[in-house]
């Protein structure tokens, strides 16, 4: 049976996707013939994402402003989708927060902050839209991060908060397995032109230490992350659920100990 990653007039709804690797994967599906539905918090980033997706070839592109943070205002944005969609088909639920802070240093709201917005926005995510999930058939992608099982100085908060998504991933494949939905966690490596990228290697010269220290010698692109994200959605994937998938060019193989170590030292200086 030959398969192709067709997903024309299929039903994507990409949480957080108006900037960085979550824009580039919506955009990526519009491409492909999605009808795609994106949500965050501005209203100006959303009608701008909304226009570009038009333009790459979605048939339908919509959006709603909300924050992933109030389970209301999530499941009230994405009821909308289903209003103006269908059934879900493809969710992907990417909104993050981070910033390089020792735990020592951090208000204790810092660090709420962050695991309201990266764990309880999943689940508010992924409770609000079960009900629209396509049963069976439908696949959702939790974009996470090398944090959750990999300790890193200054990135205590993300660990939390990301590990707390890939066992929500982990557990939902569980619990929703029987009625057809797949659920995965993607991990990003470090992606060009995005805000992980100038936070977390903040000068040339410690990116150009992480492409040296990267297996396959370069930074990610945009496309790479959107790349897995059809593949998990495609019939090609349609035995594969539970997991968290590393897109990074080899660079977690190697730890993470070198990019913490850099980034307290950093912030240790500064209080020096």
């Amino acid at each position: 049976m030959a398969v192709t990653l067709d997903f024309k007039d299929k039903v994507v709804v990409v949480v957080g996707g108006t900037s960085g690797i979550n824009r580039g994967i919506a955009e990526r599906f519009a491409a492909q013939g999605a009808c795609v539905a994106v949500a965050s918090r501005s209203q100006d980033k959303v009608d701008d994402t909304v226009a570009s997706l038009k333009s790459a070839g979605a048939p339908k592109a919509v959006g709603q402003a909300f924050d992933v943070r109030d389970p209301d205002a999530v499941a009230a944005g994405l009821k909308v989708f289903h209003e103006q969609l269908g059934d879900f088909d493809i969710l992907v639920s990417g909104a993050a927060g981070n910033f390089p802070a020792l735990i020592s240093d951090m208000s204790v709201n810092a660090f709420r902050t962050v695991v309201e917005i990266d764990l309880m926005g999943t689940i508010h995510v992924m409770k609000g839209a079960y009900p629209y999930l396509k049963k069976p058939g439908s696949s959702i992608i939790n974009i996470s991060a090398p944090q959750g099982y990999q300790a890193s100085e200054a990135q205590g908060h993300v660990g939390a908060a990301k590990a707390g998504v890939d066992q929500i991933t982990r557990v939902l494949a569980l619990e929703w397995g029987g009625e057809g939905i797949r659920i995965n966690s993607v991990v990003p490596g470090f992606i060009a032109d995005t805000e992980g990228v100038k936070r977390l290697s903040a000068s040339e010269d410690s990116l150009n230490e992480t492409i040296d220290y990267t297996p396959l010698n370069r930074i990610g692109e945009k496309n790479d992350v959107a790349n897995m994200c059809l593949m998990l959605s495609s019939e090609l994937s349609s035995y594969v659920t539970g997991q968290v998938i590393e897109v990074d060019g080899g660079l977690y193989l190697r730890g993470s100990s070198v990019f913490g170590k850099a980034l307290g030292d950093m912030l240790r200086s500064q209080k020096a």
